[in-house]
């Protein structure tokens, strides 16, 4: 097909960035029986469907254990803690995420610190994280953005030589590869995230995290329950992040579709990438060393992004910037004594990146309007 726009309505065409009552409807005996089945037995939180969840995961992923959480959120906060993350602590990680990735840390007391991104990935760039190093860096944590996991040889290679724990942040890339290897197996945690708009995702908040030691795995077990074991004995403070069994109930029914949806998302990205490429829209760079990307968005840099975006959403295109502002620009992170021009990647990035629909229920004539579209507003 032409990679030039072709004409097209003006009126609204009302494609959705994300459309989960279509995703729902394909598996909705399923679901619907799974959710009642949680109804009859009553094993409302970490019933069997958790556990049976947590077995599931930690085969997917290639590790030997895994631990279902509230939320992708409290996955990175519980492994912090037990990597042994605390007050005074600092924890290397990208300017340029979601704000859970930096939050967790500021939580537990610990200085976030913030190093630029790749220009062309939007993930953290290995080659500036030695020089971040301190005599009070604990840990790391790679940000695996949109789908694609960061470079993780480089990475795994500096943390074993200064005796670091690395936290991948992998709530946007459950499923995808680097050099074969799963998301998640490769840092000594792997955190999920099961929000809604994931691609494996649940009917509310949830999480994951998976790891392979075994003292680890007894770790974050304690600290989802308030820091209890034995029940109502607690040697340490820990947290409510139980997931809830209705929430592994909904994974169960999904996980055996994932691999199918992704590949739907690859197909999508892979017509934008064609109708894209003698335009000035730039596509998401997909590294040699990605064996499978997931996309969880399809994330295009564009000139004059906020006129773009406008333009797009009175056309009824749905589209979202993540992320418009980075770490070191929040309000709440001035404290860290950052300027607002440091970290000129992601600055770059933040004032460019548009994401448009690639859900794997998007039709042939939605993922062209939406084509045709970004490429009659942007040449």
């Amino acid at each position: 097909m032409s990679n030039t726009a072709t004409n097209t309505s003006s009126k609204t065409t009302g494609v959705p960035l994300l459309d989960l009552k279509r995703q729902y409807l394909t598996i909705k005996e399923d679901l619907d029986r799974a959710v009642l089945n949680v109804l009859d037995h009553g094993k409302f939180i970490l019933g069997p469907e958790v556990a049976e969840l947590e077995k599931q995961i930690a085969e997917y992923t290639g590790c030997e254990f895994a631990c279902g959480v509230n939320s992708g959120t409290d996955a990175l906060l519980l492994s912090l803690r037990a990597s042994g993350v605390g007050s005074g602590d600092e924890v290397i990680t990208t300017d340029f995420s979601f704000f859970a990735t930096a939050g967790v840390i500021w939580r537990l007391g610990a200085k976030p610190v913030l190093v630029d991104i790749e220009p062309d990935t939007f993930n953290i760039d290995p080659n500036l994280i030695a020089a971040a190093i301190t005599s009070k860096t604990k840990a790391i944590i790679p940000v695996h953005l949109f789908g694609q996991m960061a470079d993780m040889e480089p990475i795994m290679k500096i943390a074993q030589e200064r005796n670091l724990k690395v936290v991948e942040d992998g709530a946007q890339t459950i499923g995808s590869t680097y050099k074969d290897k799963k998301c998640g197996s490769m840092g000594n945690f792997g955190c999920f995230s099961f929000f809604p708009s994931k691609n494996l995702g649940c009917l509310g908040d949830g999480g994951i995290i998976v790891c392979s030691d075994e003292e680890d795995a007894a770790m974050l077990k304690i600290l989802r329950v308030h820091g209890s074991k034995p029940k109502y004995y607690h040697r340490l403070v820990g947290y409510n992040s139980r997931l809830a069994t209705i929430q592994a109930a909904s994974i169960l029914v999904k996980l055996p579709h994932l691999r199918k949806w992704s590949e739907t998302r690859i197909a999508n990205a892979k017509y934008y990438d064609n109708r894209f490429a003698e335009s000035s829209v730039k596509s998401p760079l997909v590294k040699d060393y990605t064996t499978f990307h997931i996309y969880n968005q399809y994330t295009v840099m564009v000139e004059n992004r906020d006129e773009v975006r406008d333009k797009l959403k009175e056309r009824g295109i749905g589209c979202e910037i993540y992320y418009p502002v980075p770490f070191h620009n929040q309000e709440c992170f001035e404290y860290l004594g950052h300027k607002k021009d440091e970290f000129p990647n992601t600055n770059k990035t933040c004032a460019s990146v548009l994401s448009i629909p690639i859900f794997p229920e998007l039709t042939e004539a939605e993922r062209e309007v939406v084509a045709n579209i970004v490429l009659e507003i942007c040449g």
